[in-house]
């Protein structure tokens, strides 16, 4: 390796570790004060850097939501890969919800939920929420099919009651700042394996009517 292949390897060495120490000022930021109430002076503060300094890291406080919802991501999927090394599919399953879901920071569970919330109204936000919504339910629907103990299992329908109990959890954790999640989480369990054994009850949609 020449000395300039080693100084450009240094830089964006360099270049990643400040991004991800302005990320890290911005999560502290928008989980004390929101997304909205924080503004570029106040992550300039955080993160010990002008103002400056951070747009030419990150060009919005926008571009500063989406990089949190990647890093967020990438976590997911490291998370994922560490746990699927042990090869037990029930396992990486029940690792997986109780890492992200039940044993969720309370930090980290609010801006989870200030993230969603942001979704309803930025649509690159929805967009990305989307793109990562759905890679995790194909990951789940692929994996609780392949746990499914009866073919009266429905992956899908049972994904989605998961979901459900599951963000539940976290918007939880958000609002609550003792709350305890272990009850939910035993219940969320035993949805669980009576769903994989095929002991839920079909699901039933009602038509709705259109308003007129």
């Amino acid at each position: 390796m020449t000395a300039a292949t080693g100084s450009a390897i240094e830089a964006r060495s360099g270049q990643s570790a400040r991004r991800e120490h302005i990320l890290d000022a911005a999560e502290a930021c928008f989980v004390r004060n929101g997304f909205h109430r924080t503004t570029m002076q106040d992550l300039a503060r955080a993160a010990g850097m002008t103002a400056g300094n951070i747009y030419h890291y990150f060009e919005s406080k926008e571009a500063l939501v989406l990089g949190l919802a990647e890093r967020e991501r990438e976590r997911g999927a490291a998370l994922v890969g560490q746990l699927a090394s042990g090869g037990d599919r029930r396992a990486v399953l029940m690792g997986i919800i109780n890492q992200y879901f039940v044993a969720v920071s309370r930090e980290t569970a609010v801006l989870r939920v200030d993230l969603w919330s942001e979704a309803t109204r930025n649509q690159a936000i929805a967009a990305m929420t989307e793109r990562f919504d759905e890679e995790g339910r194909g990951f789940f629907i692929d994996t609780i099919a392949a746990l499914a103990t009866s073919p009266d299992c429905d992956p899908a329908s049972l994904y989605e009651a998961l979901d459900a109990l599951m963000r539940g959890l976290v918007v939880n954790r958000a609002l609550r700042p003792n709350y305890d999640p272990a009850p939910a989480a035993a219940q969320l369990e035993a949805l669980l394996d009576a769903g994989l054994a095929g002991r839920l009850p079909a699901p039933s949609v009602p038509v709705l009517e259109t308003a007129r």
